[in-house]
């Protein structure tokens, strides 16, 4: 099943109902992974330019945008960057298909 790594801010106001009402945000984010078909692997609160980092995986990408497109629209969230991530066996497997593709490209 294909993995991703999304990252993201809280906005203004989530931190500050957070402060105000402390909540379980790998719970909250447990639920919209979920709901959009897929499994929240792991859960990180970041230090830095981002405030969480999570690891996805789900069948289809375009289910886990509808599931941040859904978090975005509360104002809670802002700024995802999403990528895919592999396993060193699945660039292992790049790395092999890679070396079969070469012999078939000729260089300009």
């Amino acid at each position: 099943m294909p993995r991703y790594i999304v990252t993201g801010r809280y906005s203004a106001s989530a931190l500050k109902g957070m402060i105000a009402k402390p909540s379980d945000r790998e719970a909250a984010a447990r639920a919209v992974v979920e709901a959009a078909g897929g499994r929240l692997e792991r859960y990180f609160l970041t230090t830095g330019e981002t405030d969480f980092s999570i690891e996805v995986t789900i069948d289809e990408v375009s289910d886990l945008i509808a599931g941040l497109m859904a978090a975005g629209a509360s104002g809670a969230v802002e700024g995802f960057k999403t990528v895919q991530a592999f396993t060193t066996a699945e660039f292992t497997a790049m790395q092999e298909k890679a070396g079969e593709i070469a012999k078939a490209y000729s260089a300009p």
